[in-house]
């Protein structure tokens, strides 16, 4: 078990930085920044993981479009191996277009609609894995790997309608899972991050709450742990954040660090990945990360 893996859609996202206003239907407006990035979910992860260094794995859908060549192009060039499990006929990847000004930001998404891919394919991909990403519509994939001694990690984004009833099963099969300050809130309806996180302690051994510029609130074994976030980073952007935290966290457990160790590795890819617009931009490689987590590991803060 020596590679990280995950499944999930790739997203390539066609940015237009600086743009001094939105354009009216009909209208036409320039600017002089553009940028061609992959976006977030599981594979953006895989990339940032597999610039630190690890053996990754990407499982996702391709098809023969310019955008997945570009998304195989970028896999590649960090190292990681995409496995493809798409064979349909249209354009595989999501295609995210932003325009981006001053105070905000618009974005217009294509989305494939097929749902071709079936569990037994993602389980094949994914079997041998010392770490992988889960995904919420498969947990019997995970549960199978988890068995197998896999350590299995649920990261989700925040979704309209979401409760504790529809995610305590994936929590239940999780090792760890990494909810921010809003989604553990729903999930528990706690506003305190010390009671949000002992309700989670109810469905995992370890309980990790993400505090967006606070840090990270770990509870495990009767104590609270707080990681503090990186003050250094200048923020310009907070797309691609939590994938960027997930790399980081994946990369100590393929290291077997301690979680308190993870969960700073993740303070420091999700905060170096603020510092730039893109999912993927900005980032580093394993030795900027090793001498960055020395520098602040009196951000461990025990029994807090």
């Amino acid at each position: 078990m020596s590679f990280a893996a995950g499944y999930g859609k790739t997203n390539v996202d066609l940015l237009f930085e600086n743009m001094p206003r939105l354009p009216l239907e009909g209208e036409e407006i320039f600017t002089d920044r553009f940028s061609l990035c992959l976006g977030g979910g599981v594979p953006g992860t895989m990339v940032t993981l597999g610039r630190l260094g690890v053996e990754c794995k990407t499982v996702t859908e391709l098809s023969e479009d310019m955008f997945s060549s570009f998304a195989l192009s970028e896999f590649r060039k960090a190292g990681v191996e995409p496995i493809n499990v798409y064979n349909g006929e249209r354009i595989a990847v999501n295609i995210t277009a932003g325009a981006i000004t001053k105070n905000d930001r618009t974005f217009w998404s294509y989305g494939n609609p097929d749902k071709i891919v079936d569990s037994e394919k993602i389980y094949n991909s994914l079997k041998g894995a010392k770490a992988v990403a889960m995904h919420e519509d498969y947990p019997e994939v995970y549960r199978r790997l988890k068995q197998e001694g896999t350590v299995v990690i649920l990261d989700t984004g925040f979704i309209e309608g979401m409760s504790l009833e529809s995610y305590k099963g994936m929590m239940e099969i999780a090792d760890y899972y990494l909810p921010n300050r809003k989604e553990a809130t729903i999930l528990t309806g706690e506003s305190d991050p010390k009671k949000a996180v002992l309700k989670l302690s109810e469905y995992l051994d370890t309980a990790i709450m993400k505090l967006d510029k606070d840090g990270c609130l770990i509870y495990k074994d009767g104590k609270y742990t707080l990681v503090k976030s990186i003050d250094e980073f200048v923020h310009v952007d907070s797309t691609g954040a939590g994938d960027a935290f997930f790399a980081g966290f994946m990369y100590g457990i393929m290291k077997d660090e301690p979680v308190e160790r993870c969960v700073l590795f993740g303070n420091i890819t999700g905060g170096k990945c603020v510092t730039a617009v893109g999912c993927t931009t900005a980032y580093f490689n394993e030795a900027e990360l090793l001498n960055m987590a020395e520098k602040y590991k009196d951000n461990i803060i025990e029994n807090y």
